[in-house]
């Protein structure tokens, strides 16, 4: 596996390939093309906040499924940790993590895509989610700190608007969700600007949610 050095991972971005053990077997990035993916990364197994994100996310596992959405997780402990983990969340909330969790021993993948500096010692600080496209292009990310948990729905929402917007014909409003309006990517024309009912309706348009 040859990754690049340490550099932040950009929107537009064709995200690095990476060939790892996972609690699903050896898994590469790759096998995801043609497929949505939220790989999502989180500072140490059996720690209360990521645990808490963990059961959340596999209890939504359907729902990310019904959006064409897979799901991958990282974290720099070994795979034995990760499957030990994974058998005190079962015995713990009965919820069973089936969505592969890879390791990162030597920090080498979350150096690549960024998520920690160069000199970094620990993961201590990771807990980014990268949302990829079907091309393996990252089209949104989100970055928190340890001591804050992601929102599975709010990551949801985020999936499902960047499907929807994908083609470029329309924009997301601020807290968009399915079927509510979208709004229309305005035109550049002089001509369409002045021909508009009023002076804010050539930039700012809702349209009915169709996807």
């Amino acid at each position: 596996m040859t990754l690049p050095a340490c550099s932040p991972l950009r929107l537009g971005d064709l995200a690095p390939n990476f060939t790892a053990r996972s609690t699903r077997g050896v898994v590469s990035l790759d096998d995801y093309r043609g497929r949505w993916l939220a790989l999502f990364s989180h500072p140490a197994d059996f720690t209360p906040v990521c645990t808490s994100e963990f059961v959340a996310i596999a209890r939504a596992h359907d729902r990310f499924a019904d959006l064409g959405c897979e799901l991958m997780a990282l974290s720099v402990d070994s795979l034995f940790s990760h499957l030990a983990w994974i058998r005190a969340i079962k015995d713990r909330f009965d919820v069973v993590v089936d969505f592969p969790i890879i390791e990162d021993p030597t920090l080498e993948i979350a150096r690549a895509y960024g998520m920690i500096g160069r000199d970094a010692m620990d993961a201590a600080s990771v807990r980014t989610t990268y949302f990829l496209d079907p091309d393996g292009i990252l089209r949104a990310s989100t970055c928190y700190p340890a001591s804050v948990g992601r929102s599975v729905e709010e990551m949801l929402r985020l999936v499902s608007a960047l499907q929807r917007v994908q083609a470029g014909d329309v924009l997301a409003p601020e807290g968009w969700t399915p079927g509510a309006d979208l709004l229309a990517v305005p035109s550049h024309a002089l001509e369409d600007v002045l021909a508009a009912p009023t002076g804010s309706d050539w930039f700012y348009k809702p349209v009915a949610d169709e996807g």
